[in-house]
Order: C-alpha cells, then structure tokens, then sequence
C-alpha cells in the first residue's frame, strides 16, 4: 500500500490537530479498527480508521484509490471515542 497526501492538507492538520499526516503510516502498521464514513456525500468512498500512534489512539480520515491511501486527516482520538474504542 502506498501513503499520499496533500501538502497543503497536511500544513492545516498539523496547525490544527499538531499530527503531520505522514503519522498515519504508524497508525496501519498496527491493529486498526476502521469504518465506513457516511456522515455526508464526499462523492468518494471515505472511511475512519482507529489506531495507536506512539501509544495514543488517534483517528484518521482516509480514501482508497487504487493501492493509494489517500490520508486526509489525523488526529488524537477525543474522550468520547477512547471510550467508545474501549468498549469495543
């Protein structure tokens, strides 16, 4: 599998959640739980994927295109989602 991303993309997430997108290489390397994102019409297939990075569970905003992993965003995963994965 190949990792892309979008500099520009990556600059915001990094302002705005402080994780480059590059991080989310770590995050499939290991255990990954991962779900359907049909929060809204992306006209593209999206998908969450929950995963550790360094120890942390983070969540990632992803698409396949191809054997293309398309990261979109990167973040630290909120209380209310370490809980929900806890209970998992």
């Amino acid at each position: 599998m190949i990792f892309d991303y979008d500099i520009k993309k990556d600059a915001s997430n990094r302002a705005k959640h402080e994780m480059p997108l590059e991080c989310a290489v770590e995050l499939f390397d290991g255990p990954v739980a991962i779900m359907l994102d049909s929060r809204k019409d992306y006209r593209e297939v999206r998908y969450v994927a929950y995963g550790m990075i360094s120890g942390r569970l983070c969540v990632c905003g992803f698409t396949d295109r191809g054997n293309i992993r398309r990261i979109i965003s990167l973040r630290k995963a909120n209380k209310r989602e370490r809980d929900a994965y806890r209970e998992n």
